[in-house]
């Protein structure tokens, strides 16, 4: 016999409208529930990648890909420093930076911030900064002009806008008659920027690198040296390479390892939830075993008069892998289609829910970034449609081959 007749057969059960609805009924459940485990996995993956490449892309837009410090907080001959690390030939910008700690006051307001000597052209080489500007430049911070730029957050706490001019007190004072008097200076905000990251927004504020000098008295010697490397994730060993090669007593550091917690926690959050969600694919995949159990008890009589006019058991076992084959199939392929769909469109629909309910799903200060990101990967959506189909085939197996036992005779006595 043609083993054409086993796939009509098969899929003629799933869309069959026999008296017993509710095996058809038991049939849409499961489709339903494999298409939407699928989805949600797929969905909640993308969203952990969204997340992965936001923090990547706004740490790095902020933190050079790697740096080099001096041991005492200072070096001298930053110069040579920088000479060395530019003609590594994996090394594409270098950039000198100072930083120190402040108190900012305006008015009756006050806030503690990283204050970040930089020299604006050089920094927009081995940083993205400067795309990162909301109001202003940051060309502006010009030798000798003691302006600031600060970050969106940092600028609503203390309620200032470009022209303002805000306090600097340093912690460290000066000796007077009168005893010790914190140190202060007048800077002028000329520039907003806002990198989505509260940490950024809310704690980091950027002078010119000679402003800062002498600012915190440190003559011609800077913090350190940032790096700009051709292949990001070969910075550690890049960064070790120009230190071993300027010869010094240098402190080294990477974007992995200064922010190596974000990402490790990143990878083990996406593992536990694709294990756990991969739980509710197998538990949508393994209803399939009831739903064929409940056919074949209610295909009784038409296995036994396939048995009868010929069909061996091998072919009864493949009709009832097609019925549950053809569930499996549809609702994995539905799944990926509405998980894809939603991976694709999620910003727009957060957005929307957002202004409808009138409420923030995401709290900058809370989760580092204020949107919902979302990143489909093909790989992702090709292994969960993978493991989706196998589970399904696999749940088809018992009740196909108890189909496969059935005895005639026994089908038929009470008919």
């Amino acid at each position: 016999m043609s083993r054409h007749f086993e796939f009509w057969i098969g899929s003629r059960y799933v869309r069959s409208r026999s008296s017993n609805g509710f095996v058809s009924l038991i049939s849409a459940i499961s489709m339903l529930g494999i298409a939407i485990a699928v989805g949600v996995l797929i969905l909640v993956l993308s969203v952990v990648n969204g997340f992965e490449r936001e923090l990547k892309d706004r740490l790095l837009a902020m933190t050079a890909h790697a740096s080099i410090e001096g041991i005492d907080g200072a070096i001298v001959n930053w110069q040579a420093l920088s000479e060395v690390a530019i003609e590594n030939p994996r090394v594409r910008a270098s950039a000198p930076f100072v930083d120190g700690q402040a108190l900012l006051v305006f008015s009756e307001q006050l806030s503690g911030a990283e204050l970040r000597g930089i020299d604006p052209l050089a920094e927009d080489k081995v940083s993205a900064v400067a795309s990162t500007m909301r109001e202003g430049q940051l060309s502006s911070l010009q030798a000798g002009s003691f302006n600031v730029v600060l970050g969106v957050e940092l600028a609503a706490a203390l309620q200032v806008g470009i022209g303002d001019k805000v306090t600097v007190i340093l912690a460290e004072g000066l000796v007077t008659p009168a005893g010790v008097v914190p140190r202060t200076k007048r800077f002028v905000v000329s520039g907003l920027y806002r990198v989505g990251m509260y940490e950024f927004d809310r704690r980091l504020a950027f002078i010119n690198i000679s402003d800062a000098q002498k600012l915190y008295r440190k003559k011609d010697s800077v913090t350190g040296v940032r790096l700009a490397v051709t292949e990001i994730f070969e910075a550690p060993a890049i960064v070790r390479e120009v230190a071993l090669q300027h010869g010094e007593g240098v402190l080294v550091s990477d974007w992995t390892r200064r922010h190596v917690n974000f990402f490790r926690s990143i990878q083990i959050t996406k593992s536990i939830l694709f294990v756990i969600l991969l739980l509710v694919v197998a538990v949508a995949a393994f209803n399939i075993v009831s739903t064929l159990v409940m056919v074949v008890k209610d295909k009784q009589a038409d296995i036994a008069i396939l048995r009868t006019i010929g069909a061996r058991p091998m072919s009864i076992l493949r009709i009832f892998v097609t019925q549950g084959s053809v569930i499996g199939i549809t609702g994995t392929v539905a799944g990926v289609l509405i998980g894809i769909l939603l991976a694709v469109n999620l910003e727009t629909i957060v957005a929307g829910l957002e202004a409808i309910l009138g409420i923030k799903f995401l709290a900058a200060e809370v989760y580092f970034i204020s949107d919902l990101p979302s990143e489909l990967r093909v790989a992702d959506v090709v292994a969960i449609g993978t493991i989706a189909l196998l589970l399904a085939l696999a749940s088809t197996l018992y009740p196909a081959w108890i189909a496969a036992r059935t005895a005639p005779a026994e089908a038929l006595r009470y008919d």
